[in-house]
């Protein structure tokens, strides 16, 4: 074994480190019996030593191994084992790591090579953290090996308040971004996981969140295979995930984690899934308890076994003792799911001796380093997308010496970090990172202007509606005043992850359950910018958000637009780079961005008709796709490998693209597909491929991408499966979904 292949820091571990990696390989090992066991003997197929090990058990070891925590069998060297961990944008309640910006934020690079090695920096830090708690014999909650990420479920509507845990509304871009996270994190070792992933919530699973125990989701078919599966089975048979979680919601009338439809037929029949299933938590009390599908516990634990769900994220597989004694379940299809349990664990190197495992040897120290931290900042710069840039308004000019930052998120530390996330070391905020950016002779002054809402809402118990509107009197005032003697303003509003998010409690207006009313930013907010313009300073607005913001009127007022999302722990560095140009930004939006709430069907409606770029029928305010540069790109005519195509061919693309200005930077050259006018395709184009390129000032690169016409593909409801059209279909190379600057036509015989 190669051990640098896996340990680049190991020469910087020492002799300390060395004793440390000796006491965890110790507390790793299962010590030999004087019977020769199967399940210990790592000569053995894994295969072989589950059976084995699952045939020494008792049916009540079985089932305690199919809950989230399962106990220790002390008689067969089973350590006890905590299922549950999170690791969306770094590895999450589990103390200090680094924090890459959020899931959205990630998919807004474009850049999968990067996400890719982002999430093997995230499996380092778990295996790091698990190795320590191994040590101190700790098996505690988010200390283990499974990780219960990523969300690749399609952000079809921005009211969701999770949408921003996702890789945004396509397909295809969310396939694409979560292949590259999911092999990032389970490695490349031919025997054993790095860690496991998990392609969560199978589904059809985007809110609302106040009724998600109790919704029953039914998706037209087609949008149910053009829309909500597609990434699901690419995660299955390209990125090989090896676990998959349900959804709370009812799916076709069925609850997700009883889906026989969902795990069974398309799962594992039609896609040869091989790992394990877990529920979400406590989704199976939801069976009984909202969904009223079936009354008891004992019933509804049978019936997700049965369907394939294996694992429990809660107790209520503790009723299926009983079940067996009342004839609901048998012991045998109880064996199947333990024997998916415990091959996860064989594959992670839970029971093979001393020095099998070679992610056995990565020590504390290789979490939260520099390296990691360099990384997070080049994540944050890729994810952050340039809105709109009038008259050149950005980069900042040495020659502005005075720049006012206000708003209520400049100086706050929620907003860098989204939900799911761990505790970064050293977080920076976008207030800070203006600071420590800014050229020696200009100065930085600070004013918050309004109050952040969601802590408004926390004050007002007790508070007098006089006083409040005094307190933000005060505020406004203070901001106006230094606007008034600064050469310009940065304002860095939107929302947080304190207003949208999983499940919340949250009472203020525009706001519900977690998830938005409204597209648009508070009202405080929007009447301070509108203050503030009055004062002819020119402004540039750093948006803040997991989701689409809808602001039509700073689109017209305000000369320079910058989306900065949840940008992680060097969102201000990140933030800073861009403003002061010493980054060209290339972001690329992972959703459109609508003009108002008014423009979308009811948040309930599951149908993709007006939604997305696919469907959308009006004027977006930003289209998917959408991002600025400092630099000008122009892109020469697409060539094309061959005439005509078969179903089963891959099709060759070269798209010459030059940088026409003075700046290197990079571009994220689109392609786009329009279905002939007689295949019955309701799409109104769709991504097929995409690059992003990195072409220095001056300079033509040929774009190469390889695209296969199975992307042409479409669910014909009628005979109950894909088809792909024979006929004339329009090729497009993009800025955007609605900047199409080449075309040419691609024949499929």
């Amino acid at each position: 074994m190669n051990n640098a292949k896996y340990f680049p820091s190991l020469n910087f571990i020492g002799i300390i480190g060395f004793l440390f990696i000796l006491q965890v390989l110790g507390a790793q090992e299962i010590k030999p019996s004087g019977v020769r066991e199967i399940f210990r003997d790592p000569e053995v197929s894994i295969e072989k030593r589950v059976n084995d090990l699952v045939s020494r058990m008792t049916l009540e070891e079985k089932v305690s191994q199919m809950q989230y925590t399962a106990p220790a069998i002390p008689r067969l060297g089973i350590q006890e084992y905590n299922w549950w961990n999170e690791c969306l944008h770094g590895v999450a309640r589990n103390g200090i790591a680094t924090v890459f910006p959020q899931a959205i934020g990630m998919a807004a690079t474009w850049n999968t090579a990067l996400i890719k090695e982002e999430a093997d920096i995230i499996a380092t830090e778990a295996r790091a953290k698990h190795n320590e708690a191994l040590l101190k014999n700790e098996h505690g909650i988010y200390q283990g090996l499974t990780f219960w990420s990523p969300n690749i479920n399609i952000f079809r509507d921005p009211r969701w308040g999770r949408g921003q845990e996702t890789y945004g509304e396509d397909p295809l871009l969310t396939a694409e971004i979560g292949k590259a996270f999911v092999t990032g994190l389970q490695g490349n070792d031919p025997k054993y996981f790095k860690v496991i992933a998990t392609a969560k919530h199978f589904a059809v699973h985007s809110g609302p969140e106040s009724e998600r125990h109790r919704f029953d989701a039914w998706p037209p078919l087609r949008d149910l295979y053009d829309t909500y599966l597609p990434a699901f089975e690419v995660l299955v048979k390209e990125a090989k995930v090896y676990s998959v979680m349900s959804c709370y919601n009812r799916v076709y009338g069925v609850p997700s984690s009883a889906s026989s439809f969902l795990f069974a037929d398309h799962l594992r029949n039609k896609w040869g899934f091989k790992g394990y299933v877990v529920s979400d938590c406590w989704a199976i009390s939801d069976i009984y308890n909202f969904h009223k599908y079936v009354p008891t516990a004992e019933q509804a634990s049978s019936l997700s076994v049965r369907a394939g769900t294996d694992l429990a994220c809660g107790p209520e597989y503790g009723s299926l003792l009983k079940a067996v004694e009342l004839g609901y379940i048998s012991e045998y299809e109880i064996d199947i799911a333990v024997k998916r349990l415990m091959e996860a664990r064989f594959r992670l190197g839970m029971f093979d001796p001393a020095g099998s495992t070679p992610y056995a040897l990565i020590s504390p120290v290789e979490n939260d380093t520099k390296e990691h931290h360099e990384l997070a900042l080049k994540v944050a710069r890729e994810s952050i997308v340039l809105l709109k840039n009038q008259d050149q308004c950005l980069p900042i000019s040495s020659s502005i010496r005075k720049i006012a930052v206000i708003g209520p998120y400049a100086a706050d530390t929620s907003v860098l970090l989204g939900n799911y996330n761990g505790t970064p070391s050293s977080p920076i905020t976008i207030l800070r990172g203006i600071q420590t950016h800014a050229g020696k002779k200009q100065k930085i002054s600070y004013a918050q202007g309004v109050e952040r809402p969601e802590i408004l809402s926390r004050r007002l118990q007790g508070i007098t509606e006089g006083e409040v509107d005094a307190a933000g009197i005060k505020l406004k005032e203070e901001a106006i005043q230094l606007a008034k003697i600064s050469d310009m303003v940065v304002f860095v509003g939107g929302i947080s992850p304190n207003l949208e998010g999983e499940e919340m409690d949250v009472k203020v207006e525009g706001f519900a359950g977690g998830d938005r009313t409204t597209l648009d930013i508070p009202v405080s907010q929007q009447k301070l910018l509108e203050e503030l313009s009055k004062t002819g300073k020119p402004i540039v607005l750093i948006l803040t958000n997991g989701s689409a913001l809808s602001v039509p009127w700073a689109k017209e007022h305000i000369p320079a637009i910058v989306e900065a999302w949840y940008p992680g722990q060097e969102g201000g560095n990140a933030v800073a780079d861009v403003i002061f140009g010493k980054y060209n930004p290339a972001g690329r939006l992972p959703v459109t961005f609508y003009k108002s709430v008014e423009d979308l069907p009811a948040f309930d409606n599951y149908s993709m008709e007006n939604r997305t770029y696919r469907y959308f029928k009006s004027e977006p305010l930003f289209p998917f796709g959408h991002g600025l540069s400092f630099t000008e790109f122009t892109y020469g005519n697409i060539k094309i490998d061959k005439r005509s195509y078969n179903i089963t061919d891959t099709l060759t693309i070269s798209i010459p693209v030059t940088n026409k200005g003075k700046v290197s930077g990079d571009e994220v050259v689109q392609l786009y597909v329009e279905s002939p006018e007689n295949s019955g395709d309701n799409r109104n184009r769709y991504l097929v491929g995409f690059s992003r390129i990195h072409i220095p000032a001056g300079e033509t690169m040929i774009v190469k991408q390889k695209v296969p016409v199975s992307r042409l593909r479409m669910y014909d409801s009628m005979i109950g499966n894909y088809v792909i059209s024979k006929g004339t279909y329009l090729l497009m190379a993009a800025a955007s979904s609605s900047d199409i600057r080449q075309k040419i036509p691609l024949v499929i015989q």
